[in-house]
Order: structure tokens, then sequence, then C-alpha cells
């Protein structure tokens, strides 16, 4: 199996995939060698892999997410590293689940931002909220990457590989110059104690701490607050257009999914049932 994932772990780093999937695909297709481990995976048939596929899912509850991956951890392996012809698996592929996302009002992201006293956390959590970027990305920003004239941060290679700028808040300007006065980052602009690349636990860990002392009662993450970003751009008028390039959406739909957790226009709608007389049932 050694020589299967090095030349699989090869291939993804070769065609840049980000950690995150790397680590993903390569713990399901050590699950897919470790199955056929007295086998040749190079010579098994479609029947044997999706055998594989159909017992597996059978035995499991899994996402539909988990299914996908599983597919295409395995699928990268033929098409990718062996180099063959796609491969079409005889066996349902799931449909998403629908889900809104979770969204802060903009009083609640105010709520856990006052428990944040340390000005590092601070910066790091208002950079997340105030340009809508993604854990990742915050962490991979350069001193560089902060256009104080323009008033636009570039983000470098997002997901997708693609580079595209967002929005530089005044407020966070003004707090990260305090911030550079007092820490000097040397490379990155939020660097750990090492003076190397700040941790992802580590922001989930601000934001975890901000929120049990806030006493807001919704689920977030991190990425709540670049949900709560885009929905708070819609709720004041932002066309969805300008959004979606913020975002870095490649597609359109994806950014949609926020015209339908947002608050706007929602005032302006009355309950049929405030207009019906319910006064003398409310005594009851």
């Amino acid at each position: 199996m050694q020589n299967y994932t090095e030349k699989y772990l090869q291939k993804l780093k070769l065609l840049r995939y980000s950690p995150h999937t790397v680590s993903t695909y390569l713990a399901f297709f050590e699950k897919f060698c470790s199955h056929f481990s007295k086998q040749n995976i190079d010579t098994l048939t479609k029947d044997q892999i999706e055998a594989f596929l159909f017992n597996l899912l059978e035995n499991k509850q899994v996402s539909s997410s988990y299914q996908n991956q599983l597919i295409n951890a395995i699928k990268f392996y033929y098409e990718k590293v062996l180099g063959r012809n796609p491969q079409f698996y005889n066996l349902p592929r799931p449909v998403k689940e629908y889900k809104l996302p979770t969204v802060l009002s903009e009083e609640e992201v105010l709520a856990i931002f006052k428990q944040i006293d340390n000005l590092k956390h601070r910066c790091i959590m208002f950079m997340l909220y105030s340009g809508g970027l993604r854990l990742s990305e915050v962490v991979n920003l350069k001193i560089g990457d902060i256009d104080s004239k323009r008033n636009i941060i570039l983000i470098k290679a997002g997901k997708g590989k693609k580079d595209r700028t967002t929005l530089l808040s005044q407020t966070l300007l003004e707090l990260l110059r305090d911030y550079y006065l007092e820490y000097r980052p040397k490379d990155y602009l939020f660097e750990g104690q090492d003076k190397g690349q700040y941790s992802v636990r580590s922001v989930q860990n601000i934001l975890k701490a901000a929120l049990a002392k806030s006493g807001v009662k919704k689920h977030a993450t991190v990425h709540t607050l670049r949900h709560s970003f885009a929905t708070h751009l819609l709720e004041r008028g932002t066309d969805l257009r300008y959004i979606q390039e913020l975002l870095g959406h490649a597609s359109s739909k994806t950014t949609e999914i926020y015209t339908h957790v947002t608050k706007r226009g929602l005032d302006k709608i009355v309950s049929p049932l405030d207009n019906l007389d319910t006064s003398s049932i409310r005594k009851k």
C-alpha cells in the first residue's frame, strides 16, 4: 500500500489540491487500499470497485458529502494517477442535503466581538467578518496583501486557486496599524509564537471562547462569520453579483443561498394571523 499512497499523495500535491482535500482524499484512498490489501488495485475491475462501494455504503450510514468524496477519491487514483479515462460507477449519487447556513445578526456579531480583548485575536475575527474570508485565507495572508491605499485585501490562490480582492474595513485598518506596531509580524500577517503561520485550531478556539461568553445561543463556527458577512451585505442592499465576487464564488447559484436567509423585505410582510382580531381568544 505504501507505493500506492506515495504516488497518490505526490499527484495531489502536484495538482496543488488544498491541504484539507489532500487529507480527506488520502484517508479515503487508504481505506480503499486496506480493503484490497492482498490484491493489485491497478488490476481491479469496475465490478469489484462497485461492490466495495456498495458494501461500505450499505453497512454505514453516511452523508451525501461522505459518499461523494469517497467516490471522487477513488476516481482520482484511476483517472489522475494512472491517467485512465473517466469511469462512471453504477451506484446512485445521493442528492446533496439542502441546508441553510447559520447566520448571526449584526447584534450577535457585536456581542461576540465584545468578548475578545486580545488585539491580535480581535484583528483576526474582524478580518474574517469584515471581508468574508475563509479561515484558510486568513491564516495565509501576508503583510503585503493589505492594500491600505486602495482599501482592499488581496486573497491569493483562494479556493479554486483563484486570486481575488475583498473589502478592507476602515475600522479594521485602524486596528491593524496598532496590531502591527505591537506585534511586528515578519512574513504572515498573523503569526504564532514561533513566528510561523497562525494555526487554524487557534483561530477556531478564539471564536469558541468568545461565543461561550457572549450569551449567543446559536451554534456558530468561524465560517458562520463569512455567511453573516454575505447576508448582512445583502440586507443592506448590496447587489448579489458584487457579493459573489467578494466571496470568490465561481457560480452565482452558490451565492443565491443567502437570499433564503436574509430578513430583507420580511419586515414589510405582515403575517395573516396579525390581520385577524384574536384579542378575545388571547384573553382565554
